[in-house]
């Protein structure tokens, strides 16, 4: 696994008019490579796409499709997350103003040096600061 890949850099590679070139090496690397995740990403991409379906910007079937795409990736998720949560992941929430679900992200990539693909604006305010790599722009 050569890096932390986020919600949000997913869902731009789902979407095409959010894709970008950033994102594609990004899943270029993916596919190559793999990533890590902490375990709420399947949670978050599922909630994400439900939401996407039921405001009418896509439908059931570009969702399982997504889905499927996803899951012929190697994604793994990080069985130590939770381990974490309740001290480094609030600690690194509280310090760059981060929901714990974006801490998350920032606390596996961080206990891991590895890059982080993220297009949150906040999360990478804090990943800047707390000198990870960033892809995804």
């Amino acid at each position: 696994m050569n890096l932390v890949l986020d919600t949000s850099a997913t869902l731009a590679w789902l979407f095409p008019n959010e894709t970008t070139p950033a994102i594609l090496a990004v899943f270029d690397e993916v596919i190559q490579s793999g990533a890590i995740v902490p375990d709420l990403w399947r949670i978050e991409v599922a909630n994400c796409l439900t939401v996407a379906m039921r405001r009418g910007r896509i439908d059931a079937r570009f969702r399982s499709d997504s889905l499927a795409d996803l899951g012929n990736l190697t994604i793994v998720p990080d069985n130590e997350t939770g381990k974490y949560l309740w001290t480094e992941t609030m600690k690194i929430a509280d310090k760059h103003n981060l929901t714990i679900y974006d801490a998350t992200y920032l606390e596996l990539a961080l206990r891991r040096a590895l890059p982080l693909a993220t297009l949150d604006k906040q999360l990478r305010s804090g990943a800047k600061a707390a000198g990870v790599q960033l892809l995804g722009i």
